[in-house]
């Protein structure tokens, strides 16, 4: 049987709490979520649409976003209005016939309206197709929520709000704390229109 090192373990999870207690210190990135979940309140509050996009554990990271506003969080309520960009055959389609680059900004001009939400993930902020994704919502008049991993990237550049989180050498630790941001982004929103959810009873 192999001998795992401990120290990998315990290394791995300081360098996670250390990535936390960095994105739990930073003012100027706190405001960032909080603004972002005002702009996607405002999106549901005005009929519109929220849309969702990444690649890899990005892409994972957005499918869940979608589905949590979708189905339910803490609790049932009626489902909101959010769609991730995943769909294969319209991935495939568009990647054989216009390019890779082009798999998510197709389906943004295809949907999107004015008044409706895009959140962008990629960690570099530089993903192309995330990118062109942006530049085709803001031609729409749509919102571009961006969360990535590194305080100024193109992505970050054309969005309305840019929450890029900390991390370390490697991109696991930011995309660690991207799942935490959408998970308050969802509880944000769900609060505001559903506070039942959170109507706790009082301890006895």
């Amino acid at each position: 049987m192999t001998d795992i090192p401990r120290q990998h373990i315990d290394a791995a999870l300081r360098e996670a709490r250390a990535a936390l207690d960095s994105l739990m210190g930073d003012e100027v990135l706190l405001a960032d979520i909080e603004r972002a979940a005002t702009l996607l309140i405002h999106a549901f509050e005005q009929g519109g649409r929220v849309y969702s996009c990444g690649n890899g554990g990005s892409m994972s990271d957005a499918m869940h976003f979608a589905e949590e506003l979708t189905g339910r969080y803490r609790g049932n309520r009626a489902g909101l209005p959010a769609q991730a960009i995943s769909d294969v055959g319209h991935l495939t389609c568009v990647a054989n016939d216009f390019g890779y680059d082009q798999v998510f900004a197709r389906y943004v001009l295809s949907h999107g309206r004015a008044g409706d939400c895009l959140l962008g993930i990629s960690t570099s902020g530089g993903s192309a197709n995330v990118v062109n994704a942006a530049v085709a919502a803001k031609d729409r008049g749509m919102t571009v929520l961006a969360l990535t991993g590194k305080p100024t990237s193109a992505l970050g550049a054309l969005a309305d709000v840019c929450i890029a989180t900390p991390g370390g050498a490697f991109a696991d630790r930011a995309q660690e704390l991207h799942i935490k941001v959408i998970h308050i982004l969802i509880e944000l929103v769900e609060r505001h229109f559903f506070p039942d959810n959170y109507d706790l009873p009082e301890a006895s």
